[in-house]
């Protein structure tokens, strides 16, 4: 049996940042810590602030007023739409994949 290090684990900066959000407004270490603690992935700060500016280009994430030296940020409404449609897009995803493996005797 693969070991799970082995496999990988899904990653997708995107989906955990939002995902993260829908807890409530986070600075980026709140949101690593919280993506670490749910999925069991760390995010390097690169990778975390790197996606961060392209949720935020994209209008589904916006900066709120900086609390000392950080800066929290919430997810729009149009990021609750993205995210909806990609947990959809993976539910599919899942559940096309376990029939599949239930039809080869896996």
């Amino acid at each position: 049996m693969p070991r799970e290090e082995n496999l990988g684990r899904y990653s997708e900066p995107a989906l955990l940042i939002l995902s993260s959000l829908m807890d409530g407004p986070k600075h980026g270490y709140a949101m690593m810590e919280d993506i670490l603690q749910f999925s069991g992935t760390k995010l390097e700060p690169g990778t975390l602030y790197g996606a961060i500016t392209r949720l935020e280009h994209n209008g589904w994430i916006e900066p709120l007023a900086a609390q000392e030296r950080r800066r929290p940020y919430r997810i729009t409404a149009a990021g609750v739409t993205a995210l909806r449609e990609r947990l959809t897009v993976m539910q599919r995803i899942v559940s096309i994949s376990a029939q599949r493996l239930l039809a080869n005797g896996s």
